[in-house]
């Protein structure tokens, strides 16, 4: 018997092979069309593979947000180091950045949908949620300190991750409405008018 190459990886590929595959998954199938099944057959490997690895759907589906969410973490915190020293370059960088790829993403999109679709439904999926969110409201009170203001910093996070994510959302699905160069304008002038 001729085994596939994915059984013969060590367990920490297959183990990202099957997060990487969930996360491919959800962006075809949203969060109603994802299963082991679904999520095996998109891997290549057997339906044990995964329950393997996992112990069942929740807790892989659990691991592929947290790893969506730091690979745009990723993203977001090179873009800041990009920005040099200044604190508002600095926080308009980690914004904008929310606006080019590689989170500018139609499939980033679609993972995305479903993940938050199953947040209701999933306990760990939930939790997952509430790290990520808190990690990315975290990462941006921090750079509002770092600009000053005497404001409440946790609620403008609050409201600053709100814009961005409805601005990241309208543009994802529909860039015809308006442009990624659009949606840094405004992101940009109303923090503008939050700091001043």
């Amino acid at each position: 018997m001729t085994l596939r190459p994915s059984y013969r990886r060590a367990p920490a590929e297959r183990r990202q092979a099957l997060i990487d595959a969930t996360a491919r998954s959800l962006a075809r199938h949203g969060a109603g069309g994802v299963s082991v099944r679904t999520i095996a057959a998109e891997a290549g490997v057997s339906p044990g593979l995964v329950t393997h690895h996992f112990e069942g759907v929740e807790p892989l589906i659990a691991a592929t947000y947290r790893q969506v969410s730091e690979r745009v973490g990723e993203a977001l915190a090179a873009a800041v180091e990009a920005a040099g020293t200044d604190p508002r370059a600095r926080l308009a960088a980690y914004v904008v950045g929310n606006f080019l790829p590689p989170v500018m993403d139609e499939e980033l999109l679609g993972t995305w949908l479903g993940l938050l679709g199953l947040t209701k439904s999933m306990p760990l999926v939930s939790a997952a949620h509430a790290e990520s969110y808190a990690g990315f409201r975290m990462a941006m009170e921090r750079l509002l300190a770092d600009c000053g203001g005497k404001g409440d910093h946790r609620l403008e996070a609050v409201a600053i991750t709100a814009l961005v994510d409805g601005l990241w959302l309208e543009l994802c699905l529909d860039r015809s409405v308006f442009s990624a160069e659009e949606a840094a304008v405004l992101a940009r002038r109303w923090i503008d008018a939050l700091l001043a």
